[in-house]
């Protein structure tokens, strides 16, 4: 089984709806998704409670109860995991980056957005953890400020396809589907999204092999 951490020490750069989107594209490319919700905020299980449909599943777990969590969702047949992460340097989020073979780290194109990122970037390497970076809620369109937080990343770290700001996200989250149910330019855009994780793990494990 595989899992998937959304962290960032700061609020607001749209974990939960990330996590969301990925979770219901990966079911619907074969997954096995459990998606679990560490944020006492409960966004993510918010969400899940207004999801119609069962899959994919969604819990809010405790912190210290994520390794053993962890480890059943793999007995039980699960080949991914999901997890989100509250907007603050807490154990909860080291606790997510030590289970997760790929952190996400969503960012907005701003300033105060990407000097955010210091402390989870810090935090990921003292765990000698696998990362990236996901330019998030970005305008559509040719853009200098997205240019030049693209630069900026790439050199902390890999840069994941860039997300564009789009309604369709907001609906899909109130009415408790994932984007791609939705259909559009966000559905494609968060499918790819999807796939290069895929390919990112696929490609951390063959290094990590070769060391």
């Amino acid at each position: 089984m595989k899992t998937i951490a959304f962290v960032n020490s700061k609020g607001g750069t749209g974990k939960s709806t990330l996590a969301a989107a990925i979770g219901v594209a990966a079911e619907a490319s074969g997954e096995k998704v459990f998606m679990i919700d560490l944020d006492p905020q409960g966004s993510l299980s918010a969400w899940g409670e207004r999801r119609k449909a069962d899959t994919p599943a969604v819990d809010r777990i405790a912190p210290d109860r994520l390794p053993a969590a962890i480890a059943g969702l793999a007995a039980g047949g699960y080949t991914l995991a999901i997890i989100d992460t509250p907007g603050l340097d807490t154990p909860a989020t080291a606790a997510a980056m030590r289970a997760a073979d790929l952190s996400l780290i969503p960012a907005r194109a701003s300033t105060l957005d990407l000097e955010a990122t210091r402390p989870t970037l810090a935090a990921l390497a003292r765990l000698n953890r696998a990362y990236a970076f996901v330019l998030n809620s970005c305008p559509a369109g040719r853009s200098g400020r997205i240019a030049d937080a693209s630069r900026a990343l790439s050199l902390l770290g890999v840069l994941a396809p860039v997300m564009v700001q789009r309604m369709e996200h907001v609906d899909a989250v109130g009415l408790g589907l994932g984007v791609t149910e939705l259909g559009g330019k966000a559905a494609d855009e968060t499918n790819a999204l999807w796939i290069w994780i895929k390919q990112r793990i696929s490609i951390n494990e063959q290094t990590q092999a070769v060391a």
